[in-house]
């Protein structure tokens, strides 16, 4: 069984949006990065457990590519364990989800009930400076939907602000990619990997409250229609709080 039966309106289950970033390279290291699986497919079995309808887009379009490491089948064994991701990539009509994802420009976000975005190497790269990313969140926020943004895609929050000008964490508690797990990530693969962090950058902020906790332990925050989660084992904490907003 692949979804709850037990969906209060069936006819009209609720909508989300996940947003995954387009393939890119990193201008640290010059190596080729993109979403982490992970934070992709776990989220996206906890929705379709209870009876969301979830669509997949990217901001540019066009078919998605992985960071490697988050890939269960490759040779370096980081992400062997995770069976979930295994089992979507092994799922042809799956994952043809990621093979032409729409655009952003095609889709209309008012129409869901939240909207997701999936981290990675890659939106360090590309979710940062993208008006269309930030203008996705703020639309989305402002209209009364909820927001959910895991792992590197947090570093949107340094920036996205509303209409009026005021930064959407204003006022927030929020959490992301910790310092602590950059440092080791840092040490594992003996060079720097990330063009900022985004724990670092949080806490120059005034006027909002970046929390983190232990490295590469689940943890997701809640603070009203804002959801983040810190990691890649975050993902489904933060779809877990995305329900307990939403509900059935």
């Amino acid at each position: 069984m692949s979804a709850s039966l037990n969906v209060i309106d069936p006819e009209h289950p609720k909508r989300i949006l996940m947003v995954v970033a387009n393939a890119a390279t990193s201008p640290v290291t010059g190596w080729p990065v993109g979403f982490w699986w992970a934070e992709l497919t776990h989220p996206y079995w906890v929705f379709h457990e209870h009876g969301y309808a979830v669509d997949i887009v990217s901001p540019d379009g066009g078919p998605l590519v992985a960071d490697a490491w988050s890939d269960p089948r490759d040779a370096s064994g980081y992400s062997a364990h995770d069976l979930l991701s295994l089992g979507f990539i092994s799922s042809p009509s799956h994952h043809a989800l990621v093979e032409d994802t729409p655009a952003l420009s095609a889709v209309e976000v008012t129409a869901y009930d939240a909207v997701f975005l999936v981290g990675g190497q890659s939106p360090m790269v590309t979710f940062r400076n993208n008006e269309a990313v930030h203008q996705l969140v703020t639309e989305a926020y402002e209209a009364g939907k909820v927001v959910a943004i895991v792992c590197h895609a947090t570093c949107v929050l340094l920036e996205a602000r509303h209409t009026d000008g005021t930064l959407l964490v204003e006022g927030k508690t929020w959490t992301g990619f910790a310092d602590s797990e950059e440092q080791f990530a840092d040490a594992f693969v003996g060079q720097r990997i990330q063009p900022f962090w985004i724990e670092e950058e949080a806490k120059k902020m005034t006027g909002t409250n970046f929390i983190v906790q232990g490295r590469f332990k689940a943890h997701a925050v809640r603070d009203g229609r804002l959801i983040t989660g810190q990691q890649q084992y975050s993902g489904a904490a933060a779809a877990q709080q995305v329900v307990a907003a939403l509900g059935v």
